[in-house]
């Protein structure tokens, strides 16, 4: 494989068998994808098709058991030891007996950053997510979504250009989980990173993506990858515009075909 500056994530002919005592569980089949620099992907699927293996490929918490991935131009473990991504998982887990402050930082102090510079960090990256003067609360003094939001402050603290989240807003009410798209698409535009981003809704992965990933039953295989063109500020009343339901209808089309292909 060869690598390209442009390229964040190059995966080709990507295969994933889990070994298990009931048999082998084909988890992954001839994947094929590239994640450009400052593009936010989304992955959509059925439960259980492969989206959060496929983001855990990419960040070397799971092995690929054939083809090739590349992450800034290396393999993905040397990425990974590289420190090249951040990771927001489904739930905030935020240490509930530290500050949010010692929270989002705790990735710096792993890293035996000085405590001025985590300090700093810390506080950029809790003002990009709106979460400013609450450095000294404790997770159980914020709301769910606020929670989340110091977790992807977390994820920002070290300022990796790839951002890989695991279906962050599932958990919150459709309320707080419009709000916090509409706060990460801000995000994205003012950072510019790239964003690879799981997801079981098909209005959260065509309002947040620039391209969205449609991916199969298991084993997981790609359906179809669908760009859009939507302005980056754009707000949540594009959801009424015909382009946004368009995408929407195809998302929708590649998951039955997905479906039928599996049957």
């Amino acid at each position: 494989m060869t690598a390209s500056k442009d390229v964040v994530v190059d995966i080709q002919k990507m295969s994933l068998t889990f070994q298990t005592a009931d048999g082998p569980v084909y988890a992954l089949s001839e994947v094929d994808l590239t994640i450009s620099r400052g593009e936010f992907v989304s992955f959509i699927g059925p439960s259980g098709c492969g989206k959060t293996t496929l983001l855990r490929v990419i960040a070397d918490l799971e092995r690929a058991t054939g083809g090739d991935i590349l992450v800034n131009g290396v393999p993905a473990q040397q990425a990974r030891e590289q420190r090249a991504y951040g990771y927001v998982f489904q739930a905030p887990a935020l240490l509930p007996w530290r500050t949010i402050e010692s929270n989002v930082t705790l990735p710096l102090e792993i890293m035996e950053i000085s405590r001025e510079e985590r300090i700093k960090r810390g506080h950029d990256a809790l003002k990009l997510v709106e979460l400013n003067g609450f450095e000294k609360k404790f997770p159980w003094q914020l709301s769910g979504g606020m929670q989340q939001r110091a977790s992807i402050a977390r994820a920002l603290s070290f300022d990796a250009d790839l951002l890989l989240m695991d279906e962050p807003f599932g958990a919150l009410d459709e309320i707080v989980r419009d709000h916090l798209n509409e706060q990460l698409l801000k995000l994205w535009a003012r950072t510019n990173k790239t964003v690879a981003f799981v997801t079981h809704s098909i209005p959260e992965a065509v309002f947040l993506s620039s391209k969205i990933v449609v991916m199969s039953p298991r084993p997981g295989r790609i359906i179809d990858i669908i760009e859009t063109d939507f302005a980056r500020d754009r707000t949540l009343d594009v959801r009424e515009t015909p382009e946004f339901l368009e995408v929407a209808h195809r998302v929708r089309e590649g998951l039955r075909a997905g479906h039928s292909y599996d049957d």
